[in-house]
């Protein structure tokens, strides 16, 4: 592992932000920065061009294509690819969410160098690297699954994460339906499911919910 160079690949739609850390870890020994992208349609296009990194370090809210989407895309497609997710978001939906798409790992974008170094190669060592703060959160999210069913609450599915980003735009409810391709009953239905589910009682809890957990409008 000493002698092996860990191939990163970076996505994150903050440029300075993105190459001052890239410097550093360039200046950690055996740990490379082969790509930096600015959002995750960029990182998919230099991957299908064949670089393909060790680990990927990615933003979780992007243009064009978002942290979620992008960490989807490259399990299905490349699952030996370990992918830590840079985020400000450690609500515990958000973390379920995250984990379902392949998700080895969590750290806050503010983390030092020091803490990146190591779940680096913690991440290469053992598949994943989780702080005692992320585990906790984990733990209490699995512990009140079991008293209160909140784990299937924190599960949303595809059409309901759709639905909550266009519910963050100035559409209303039928031209929402419209560009999802579905009557309004359709959407009407999913909203009051969606109320129910989430414990919120109308359209700007919705919005509330989304932007607390990281859910990128359109």
């Amino acid at each position: 592992m000493k002698d092996q160079v860990i191939k990163i690949a970076m996505a994150d739609d903050h440029v300075l932000l993105r190459s001052a850390l890239a410097a550093n870890i360039n200046k950690s020994g055996n740990i490379l920065v082969v790509i930096e992208a600015s959002n995750g349609q960029e990182l998919i296009s230099q991957i299908q061009a064949g670089i393909i990194p060790d680990i990927i370090l990615l933003d979780l809210n992007m243009p064009q294509l978002d942290g979620y989407e992008t960490a989807k895309w490259v399990h299905a497609k490349y699952p030996a690819i370990h992918i830590i997710m840079l985020t400000m978001y450690d609500s515990e939906p958000t973390m379920i969410r995250l984990l379902q798409v392949g998700v080895k790992g969590f750290l806050k974008k503010d983390t030092d160098m020091t803490e990146l170094r190591y779940a680096i190669h913690n991440v290469m060592q053992t598949g994943f690297y989780f702080t005692n703060n992320t585990t906790g959160k984990l733990i209490n999210l699995f512990r009140k699954n079991q008293e209160h069913s909140m784990l299937m609450k924190s599960m949303l599915t595809e059409i309901e994460m759709k639905f909550l980003k266009w519910v963050c735009t100035d559409l209303t409810y039928k031209e929402i339906a419209q560009e999802m391709g579905v009557n309004v009953r359709a959407v009407d239905n999913m909203r009051d499911n969606l109320f129910g589910k989430l414990e919120v009682k109308n359209r700007v809890g919705l919005v509330m919910y989304s932007i607390k957990n990281g859910i990128q409008t359109f």
